[in-house]
């Protein structure tokens, strides 16, 4: 055969096995592509399942009502586990509720007046084993929850759980199914349970967090939000002058109700300045119970009331309830016929930030918005704020004209779901743009969108 290279240059013959010798060591060097896995682990003597990605580590106990147990990021565990049922496995009663702690799926309504309304403590679907099953891991990772039947309330749960290799975002699809032979109606919740014991000394409670969602500027509660246990009179909560719903944990119980749109809430750690942002769709078409979509919970002694009008604080026969607060987000109510099902999508996104949080976006946290002003001096275009971002990758400066037509981008910096940005960058920009976006564009090269956008102070031109 004849061999082209045979009639090449001797110094060319050379050269290419050379270079072919150095891509093939440039290749060897680059690091290896992201991966998730699934794997069994023992978590606090449980059996347990483990989905990890570099990011974040998910803890399921599938025996335990199909709980994710714990989720960790960078290191930082977010939700509490009850050290009294640690490693312990309690079967389904109607008369008790055994709180393991962890991430669950409930029903609402709640109450004891009559079938159309759940009474909850740990039955079948609390409470029983769910079958874990492996749908995928390596780029991307799904397992799966599945438990039994309910013969009252009709109903039968399936939780899919997908998480990428490329970043911390946790998604959940739950699936609920009509499994009795009658026509049915409820909605279901995800309540995740957050710990807020101080991490240094968990004999107390951690003063300094907060859980965060948009108040509804039409809502249909008094106050924007509804008092449905607890003092009406709580300073723990308000709303703030930016329709921001505030709530401050303290340790006494009480529970909260809004009808927010928006499709968020945050529970923040501004202690160790850890975030969780938990995404939904609010469905305009249909009711939700007692017209709530998202419902916080702080656990702490109960002020009750009794008929002869005596007021008591907290149970004096039992322990001091643990420190813990619930975020909630509700299912509309759906009426499901034999047979049929619905499904209920949420995602979740751990990422940096303090309680000082303004604003959720597409593409992150701002915790001080975005500024931007021309600098006279060298042309240049200074910019500040804070943000904590759901995806690694960069943050890119979208230009305008005054009136709207795009000018151009510029990258200004490489972020990390791990790290809290805080902007301070001097753009090189001609032409005077009036307006500017922040865009996150992930590693993948995918416009997540924007963390805000603002007029350009001293630009002074109308284009």
């Amino acid at each position: 055969m004849n061999n082209p290279m045979t009639h090449w240059p001797l110094r060319m013959r050379l050269i290419f096995p050379l270079l072919g010798l150095l891509l093939f060591d440039a290749d060897a060097q680059q690091p290896p592509a992201p991966t998730c896995k699934v794997e069994a682990i023992n978590y606090k003597g449980w059996q347990a399942q483990q989905v990890s990605n570099p990011w974040v580590k998910l803890i399921f106990v599938p025996q335990n009502g199909g709980r994710l147990m714990q989720v960790v990021f960078d290191d930082h565990p977010f939700l509490f586990v009850n050290p009294a049922y640690a490693g312990k496995y309690v079967p389904p009663s109607h008369n008790e509720w055994f709180n393991y702690g962890g991430d669950k799926l409930w029903v609402l309504p709640e109450g004891d007046d009559d079938e159309q309304h759940w009474v909850g403590n740990s039955d079948v679907l609390d409470d029983s084993p769910y079958a874990f099953r492996t749908l995928s891991q390596g780029q991307s990772c799904e397992v799966s929850l599945t438990g039994p039947a309910d013969p009252l309330t009709g109903l039968q749960f399936t939780r899919t759980i997908r998480l990428d290799s490329d970043s911390p975002r946790i998604r959940f699809h739950t699936v609920f199914a009509n499994a009795s032979g009658h026509p049915i109606e409820w909605s279901v919740q995800s309540v995740t349970q957050y710990d807020t014991a101080d991490a240094k000394d968990p004999a107390h409670h951690n003063k300094d967090i907060w859980g965060f969602s948009s108040a509804n500027p039409t809502s249909a509660y008094l106050n924007r939000y509804h008092v449905r246990f607890g003092p009406a009179e709580n300073s723990a909560a308000k709303i703030r002058e930016d329709g921001i719903f505030s709530l401050h944990y303290v340790p006494l119980a009480a529970e909260l109700w809004l009808d927010s749109k928006d499709g968020w809430l945050a529970v923040v750690d501004g202690a160790s300045q850890y975030a969780m942002v938990e995404r939904f769709r609010y469905d305009d078409t249909k009711p939700y119970p007692g017209k709530a979509s998202v419902i916080f919970w702080t656990n702490g002694p109960q002020l009750r009331q009794a008929p002869d009008g005596t007021v008591t604080l907290g149970r004096t026969e039992k322990e001091p309830p643990p420190f813990y607060m619930e975020a909630e987000l509700n299912s509309p109510m759906v009426r499901l016929y034999p047979g049929e099902s619905h499904s209920f999508d949420t995602e979740w996104f751990p990422t940096r930030g303090d309680s000082g949080i303004q604003a959720v976006k597409d593409s992150g946290v701002v915790f001080k918005a975005l500024r931007a002003v021309e600098n006279k001096d060298n042309g240049q275009i200074d910019m500040t704020g804070t943000f904590g971002v759901f995806f690694p990758g960069q943050v890119v400066a979208y230009f305008y004209r005054s009136r709207g037509s795009v000018m151009g981008t510029q990258p200004v910096a490489a972020v990390d779901p791990r790290k809290i940005v805080p902007l301070q960058s001097s753009v090189a920009f001609s032409g005077h743009p009036g307006r500017v976006s922040l865009h996150l564009v992930d590693a993948n090269g995918l416009d997540r969108g924007s963390l805000g956008e603002v007029v350009i102070e001293g630009s002074g031109r109308t284009q």
